[in-house]
């Protein structure tokens, strides 16, 4: 019997991470979109239905480019680094000019302005899948979504969310839960409670903690932090 299997929960199967129907595909959380090749081993996947396996994609692809081009500083393709987003910009001319919305401040500096519905109904169906492989599916609307640049933060905010600050006692994982076998099994190593987990390093990290509620903490590019959170 595989070790790993031992303690793992089988009640929470047979449902969509996202919206609770009965699943009849996987994704991959993160979406590959947001990632580069090669692509990390042992990617996690959640369970889906094709619906919401599919009604995220151009959302998905918007935020990736998007956040691509707010860190090169421009959206023309051949000065982007990535070349998932590079060749996005090249064939999708209208994503091009969607991004394209900027201002110039008084001071004569770029702000992005991101679509904030798009951007948000990434973020939250990615912490919903992260919920959903670490602990068990939440399926109703958060309590909590901030979504902002790492360099907007003050040093106190950044010290708070690197380091998973949220208050009360540590709780422990339920048993069944992966978060119950990275903390206590680990597949024969030893990890601390709540730590960030690291799907490609520079591109995408998360944590995911339990006390009262789930909250779900991501990092895109080094550049984009989010915390999504339910009571």
């Amino acid at each position: 019997m595989d070790p790993r299997q031992l303690f793992m929960d089988n009640r929470h199967k047979g449902r969509c991470a996202y919206c609770g129907a009965e699943p009849d595909t996987r994704d991959h959380v993160p979406s590959r979109v947001l990632l580069d090749e090669p692509m990390p081993s042992e990617l996690p996947t959640v369970l889906a239905c094709s619906s919401c396996n599919a009604g995220f994609s151009l959302d998905e692809e918007y935020l990736a480019c998007f956040v691509e081009c707010a860190i090169c500083g421009t959206t023309e393709p051949k000065e982007i680094q990535r070349e998932r987003v590079r060749r996005s910009l090249e064939r999708n001319a209208k994503l091009q000019a969607r991004i394209q919305g900027y201002r110039t401040t008084e001071a004569g500096q770029l702000v992005w302005i991101p679509e904030l519905e798009r951007v948000q109904n990434v973020v939250v169906k990615l912490a919903q899948g992260h919920a959903g492989y670490e602990l068990y599916p939440v399926f109703e609307p958060p309590d909590r979504v901030d979504i902002r640049p790492l360099v907007s933060m003050t040093e106190s905010e950044r010290g708070d969310f690197e380091s998973l600050q949220r208050g009360g006692p540590q709780a422990w994982a339920e048993i069944g839960t992966r978060a119950f076998m990275r903390a206590c099994v680990a597949f024969g190593e030893v990890h601390e409670l709540d730590e960030w987990i690291v799907v490609q390093a520079g591109r995408y990290r998360y944590a995911v903690q339990e006390q009262g509620g789930i909250l779900v903490r991501l990092v895109l590019s080094e550049y984009l932090a989010c915390t999504v959170g339910w009571e």
